[in-house]
């Protein structure tokens, strides 16, 4: 290792130890362990400006491990980004551009939110399909699309069951532009890895289609700039560089899980520092020449990069005008322009399920728009999310769109949220409503990290019958509703399906879910688009004067219309709301809100085949199901779970 390497690796470590000591918080053991092969990573390979951090040709690097935040930040501040020293200082603290894991859009120079564990992996993978799938979008591609996707993760990420649907999923579609920098300290924060692994990793690797390197010691620059290059050579598959470090690198306590995730604290750090490293500096100290260094690797590589793309931009919007345009466009998702303004003729009797519904909106906004692009959980049939007339993404044609993900929910998510945070392309996934449950970590980092990923979820209630209790969706809405910075809508019938379609690829920043039915839904009377935009709207009024409201969702809504005409004979008059989404209903005015809900709580009954849990908040009382359901034809499940229109017509008769 040359002077200045070994000068760099000790003011990179010694940072990591300042900034978890400040705090007296962090994890230092990966952090040291891995500064070597972050800073030949840097300084011999990636690829980006540090003045311009969203150029969008750069490489991407995902930090996996995100508990390893503290040699992140202090990589970016090093090599040149706008993360000043005092920020460094400020690790974990309120309001600081150092949290305790990195977050994607909150500092400059995060590709990716990360820190559950084998999330950033499947995301790396994402963010190496949306680099083919631009490229390949445009004549002569290439040229302006071309980049490496690169990914830090530790043992934990490869012991997550996320990690091996993203792996299998990046063998199979030959993702030869991603790296996996795996970090073999063989400690977890519990003790020695061999307490709960012990299985072949390289082989496992193999065996899922990946070209395989190994570095013996995480201290040799020489030996990972090597094998980082060789990486990069590979033509057919993804590559597993397995670096071989020791956790704490430099504590007294290194290579045991003391390090893990707990403060050196001084006495320790100062013996790291001076007598291992070397390093004999004041707290927060970066010598002059690692700036240079890294200015003079890094830093100039990543600018002559920058300049040499835009120079070819400037040639390539010569033959190719339209193409250019659009291509810096779309990186920033926004395709609103591209969108109808209205929406088709629909067929007033018609009934469809809002599966079959959702996939004619679908085909029908991809024939507008250039970049969309998703599949589904191996149920692309059930689903509806199949793209007419469009091939298949796969390592041959990177033009498809139609993606196979396979039997990978957890992975699907993730690696949408991975295309989304690349740009150019927009995402979307499906599934049964039950296996949301599959996919709500990635959910959550999505909205976390306002990416508008498009969720599919079809068979959303006891409908489904005969699959039985393991299929019928029961808490699933509760919980999607529950999480911050997403809109879950439940469109009623055909038009307002179109109209929920538009509502989520009008997003920028959001997440949508929508929540589909199986069985068929008449095209109801008064469902409007623009109704289901505001969330809530009359969609059948009172005869005169309404004595209630019925507060319906979804194949619930006609059944509610039903109760209404029972009800009125009855001399029971009732409002009924159709209410597809809470969120976009809390987002309008408190005027517009007092006129659809414009009867007290007492007097409100909602109407949902799930739990009830939530609707407290819109209504007193309830029609729905706090129970898991039965296997069997679904009429006689309904009969069974008591969710018929004569025992909502007797619920609403019971209120005084």
């Amino acid at each position: 290792m040359k002077k200045i390497d070994e000068l760099a690796v000790a003011t990179i470590r010694s940072l990591c130890i300042d900034e978890i000591n400040q705090a007296n918080s962090g994890h230092p053991g990966m952090a040291l362990g891995s500064a070597p092969l972050m800073y030949t990573l840097l300084t011999k390979h990636l690829v980006s400006d540090p003045k311009e951090p969203n150029w969008y040709n750069r490489d991407r690097f995902v930090l996996s491990a995100g508990h390893a935040s503290a040699l992140l930040y202090a990589m970016l501040h090093v090599a040149g980004y706008d993360l000043p020293l005092d920020e460094l200082k400020r690790f974990r603290q309120i309001n600081s551009l150092t949290p305790g894991h990195p977050e994607f859009k909150h500092t400059l120079g995060v590709d990716a939110s990360s820190g559950p564990l084998g999330q950033g992996i499947a995301q790396a993978v994402g963010l190496a399909m949306a680099e083919a799938a631009v490229a390949a979008q445009y004549p002569e591609g290439q040229r302006i699309m071309n980049h490496y996707t690169y990914v830090l993760c530790g043992d934990g990420c490869l012991q997550e069951g996320i990690s091996q649907e993203a792996i299998s999923l990046a063998g199979h579609q030959k993702l030869n532009k991603l790296i996996l920098l795996y970090d073999a300290n063989k400690v977890t924060l519990d003790g020695p890895i061999e307490l709960s692994f012990s299985e072949d990793v390289k082989g496992r690797f193999l065996a899922s289609e990946w070209d395989v390197l190994e570095v013996q010691d995480g201290n040799d620059t020489e030996a990972i700039d090597k094998a980082i290059a060789k990486a990069k050579l590979s033509k057919e598959k993804p590559t597993l560089i397995i670096i071989h470090t020791v956790i704490g690198f430099g504590s007294s306590k290194q290579g045991t899980n003391k390090v893990h995730g707990s403060p050196l604290g001084l006495e320790d750090g100062k013996h790291a520092k001076v007598d291992v490293y070397g390093f004999d500096h004041e707290d927060f100290y970066v010598p002059q020449e690692v700036y240079e260094e890294f200015n003079n690797t890094f830093g100039e590589r990543g600018r002559k990069a920058r300049l040499a793309w835009e120079e070819e931009l400037k040639k390539y919007g010569q033959t190719h005008k339209a193409e250019l345009e659009q291509f810096l466009e779309l990186q920033n998702l926004d395709i609103s322009k591209y969108l109808p303004e209205g929406y088709p003729e629909f067929v007033e009797g018609s009934q469809v399920s809002t599966r079959v519904a959702s996939g004619k909106a679908l085909n029908y906004y991809m024939k507008a728009l250039p970049n969309l692009i998703g599949g589904s959980a191996d149920v692309a049939g059930s689903v509806m999310t199949k793209l007419d007339e469009r091939a298949n993404f796969d390592a041959e044609h990177r033009d498809g769109r139609n993606v196979n993900w396979g039997i990978r929910e957890h992975a699907m998510a993730a690696a949408m949220n991975g295309m989304l945070l690349h740009g150019g392309v927009r995402a979307y996934g499906g599934c049964f409503c039950v296996f949301a449950d599959y996919l709500k970590p990635a959910i959550r980092m999505a909205a976390l990290s306002h990416l508008p990923a498009i969720y599919l979820f079809s068979h959303d209630g006891l409908a489904i019958g005969e699959d039985g209790p393991t299929h019928e969706p029961i808490e699933q809405l509760a919980m999607l509703r529950s999480t911050p910075w997403i809109r879950v809508i439940r469109p009623a019938d055909e038009r307002e399906t179109y109209a929920a379609w538009k509502v989520a690829l009008q997003s920028v920043d959001t997440p949508t879910c929508l929540i589909l039915s199986r069985q068929n839904l008449p095209l109801l009377n008064g469902s409007n688009p623009k109704g289901l935009e505001k969330g809530a709207y009359v969609i059948s009024k009172e005869a005169k004067n309404a004595q209630y409201i019925l507060l319906a969702t979804g194949s619930e809504v006609s059944m509610a219309i039903d109760a209404q005409k029972v009800l009125l004979e009855k001399g029971i008059d009732v409002r009924v709301v159709s209410m597809p989404s809470w969120e976009l209903f809390e987002q309008q005015d408190e005027a517009y809100k007092k006129e659809v809900m414009s009867l007290p709580r007492e007097k409100r009954i909602s109407v949902e085949i799930q739990s009830t849990f939530g609707w407290e908040r819109y209504a007193d009382h309830q029609f729905g199901v706090n129970r898991f359901g039965y296997s069997g034809k679904a009429k006689d499940v309904y009969v069974k779970l008591g969710f018929t229109v004569e025992a909502l017509v007797n619920l609403v008769e019971s209120i005084k």
